[in-house]
């Protein structure tokens, strides 16, 4: 794999892109940054040159480019976060047994079918334009359902979670977890009720990858932050 060659295309405060970030990082595999602003200009995502690299005018998007010069788009991250461990398996984001990786991929759908559409960026921009809510009304909505998930989320951690979100060793669960709860700060959420979720997350943005992926330390984060 040393021959191959990525861009990710992100934006700082993409939850979706900051799980690929984390596991780029962790995975110890060097990528391009391609910024795209998710509200500059109407939202970047929806230019033309971004749709052609992925239509949905979504991110993340990661182009793999292989020693021929070979080029694939890939989008969706958990899909990415799949490739990735299949094609770089070392250090490993997925347990070697069955139930283990069922454990682990249930934990991630939680966060990424259950909790993080709901909330995300194109749901809160139609309610205010469909139905005038305002910012403060988007962000309660966005902490009602992180919230709500939260409090599920929380109790199936409490049957599995180690040092880290399933079992000892860091997992895909605890890089889907930790930008889901970096968006539950911006919602103003009070984590004291979910003490799981708290110190799995610690523990991880506590490593070397999770504090290289932080949206902050993005080369499209303004300079305060």
């Amino acid at each position: 794999m040393s021959a191959t060659r990525y861009t990710l295309y992100s934006y700082f405060r993409s939850s979706a892109s900051y799980r690929v970030r984390i596991a780029l990082q962790y995975k110890g595999l060097a990528y391009d940054y391609a910024p795209v602003h998710l509200l500059a200009d109407g939202g970047q995502q929806y230019a033309a040159d971004y749709r052609a690299v992925n239509p949905m005018s979504e991110l993340p998007s990661l182009v793999v480019r292989d020693a021929a010069g070979g080029a694939v788009t890939l989008a969706q991250s958990v899909a990415i976060l799949e490739y990735l461990e299949e094609t770089c398996p070392e250090p490993p984001l997925l347990p070697r047994d069955a139930l283990g990786r069922a454990r682990v991929r249930q934990l991630v759908e939680v966060v990424n079918s259950s909790i993080q559409p709901i909330q995300n960026l194109k749901v809160l921009k139609k309610l205010g334009d469909d139905f005038a809510l305002d910012r403060a009304g988007q962000v309660a909505w966005g902490r009602y359902w992180v919230e709500r998930g939260f409090g599920g989320l929380e109790g199936l951690l409490a049957r599995v979670a180690g040092e880290h979100a399933c079992g000892d060793a860091v997992t895909l669960a605890d890089v889907v977890l930790v930008p889901q709860v970096y968006n539950a700060r911006r919602f103003g959420m009070d984590l004291a009720s979910f003490p799981t979720i708290s110190r799995v997350a610690a523990a991880a943005e506590a490593l070397p990858a999770f504090r290289a992926a932080h949206p902050d330390a993005q080369p499209d984060a303004p300079a305060e932050g």
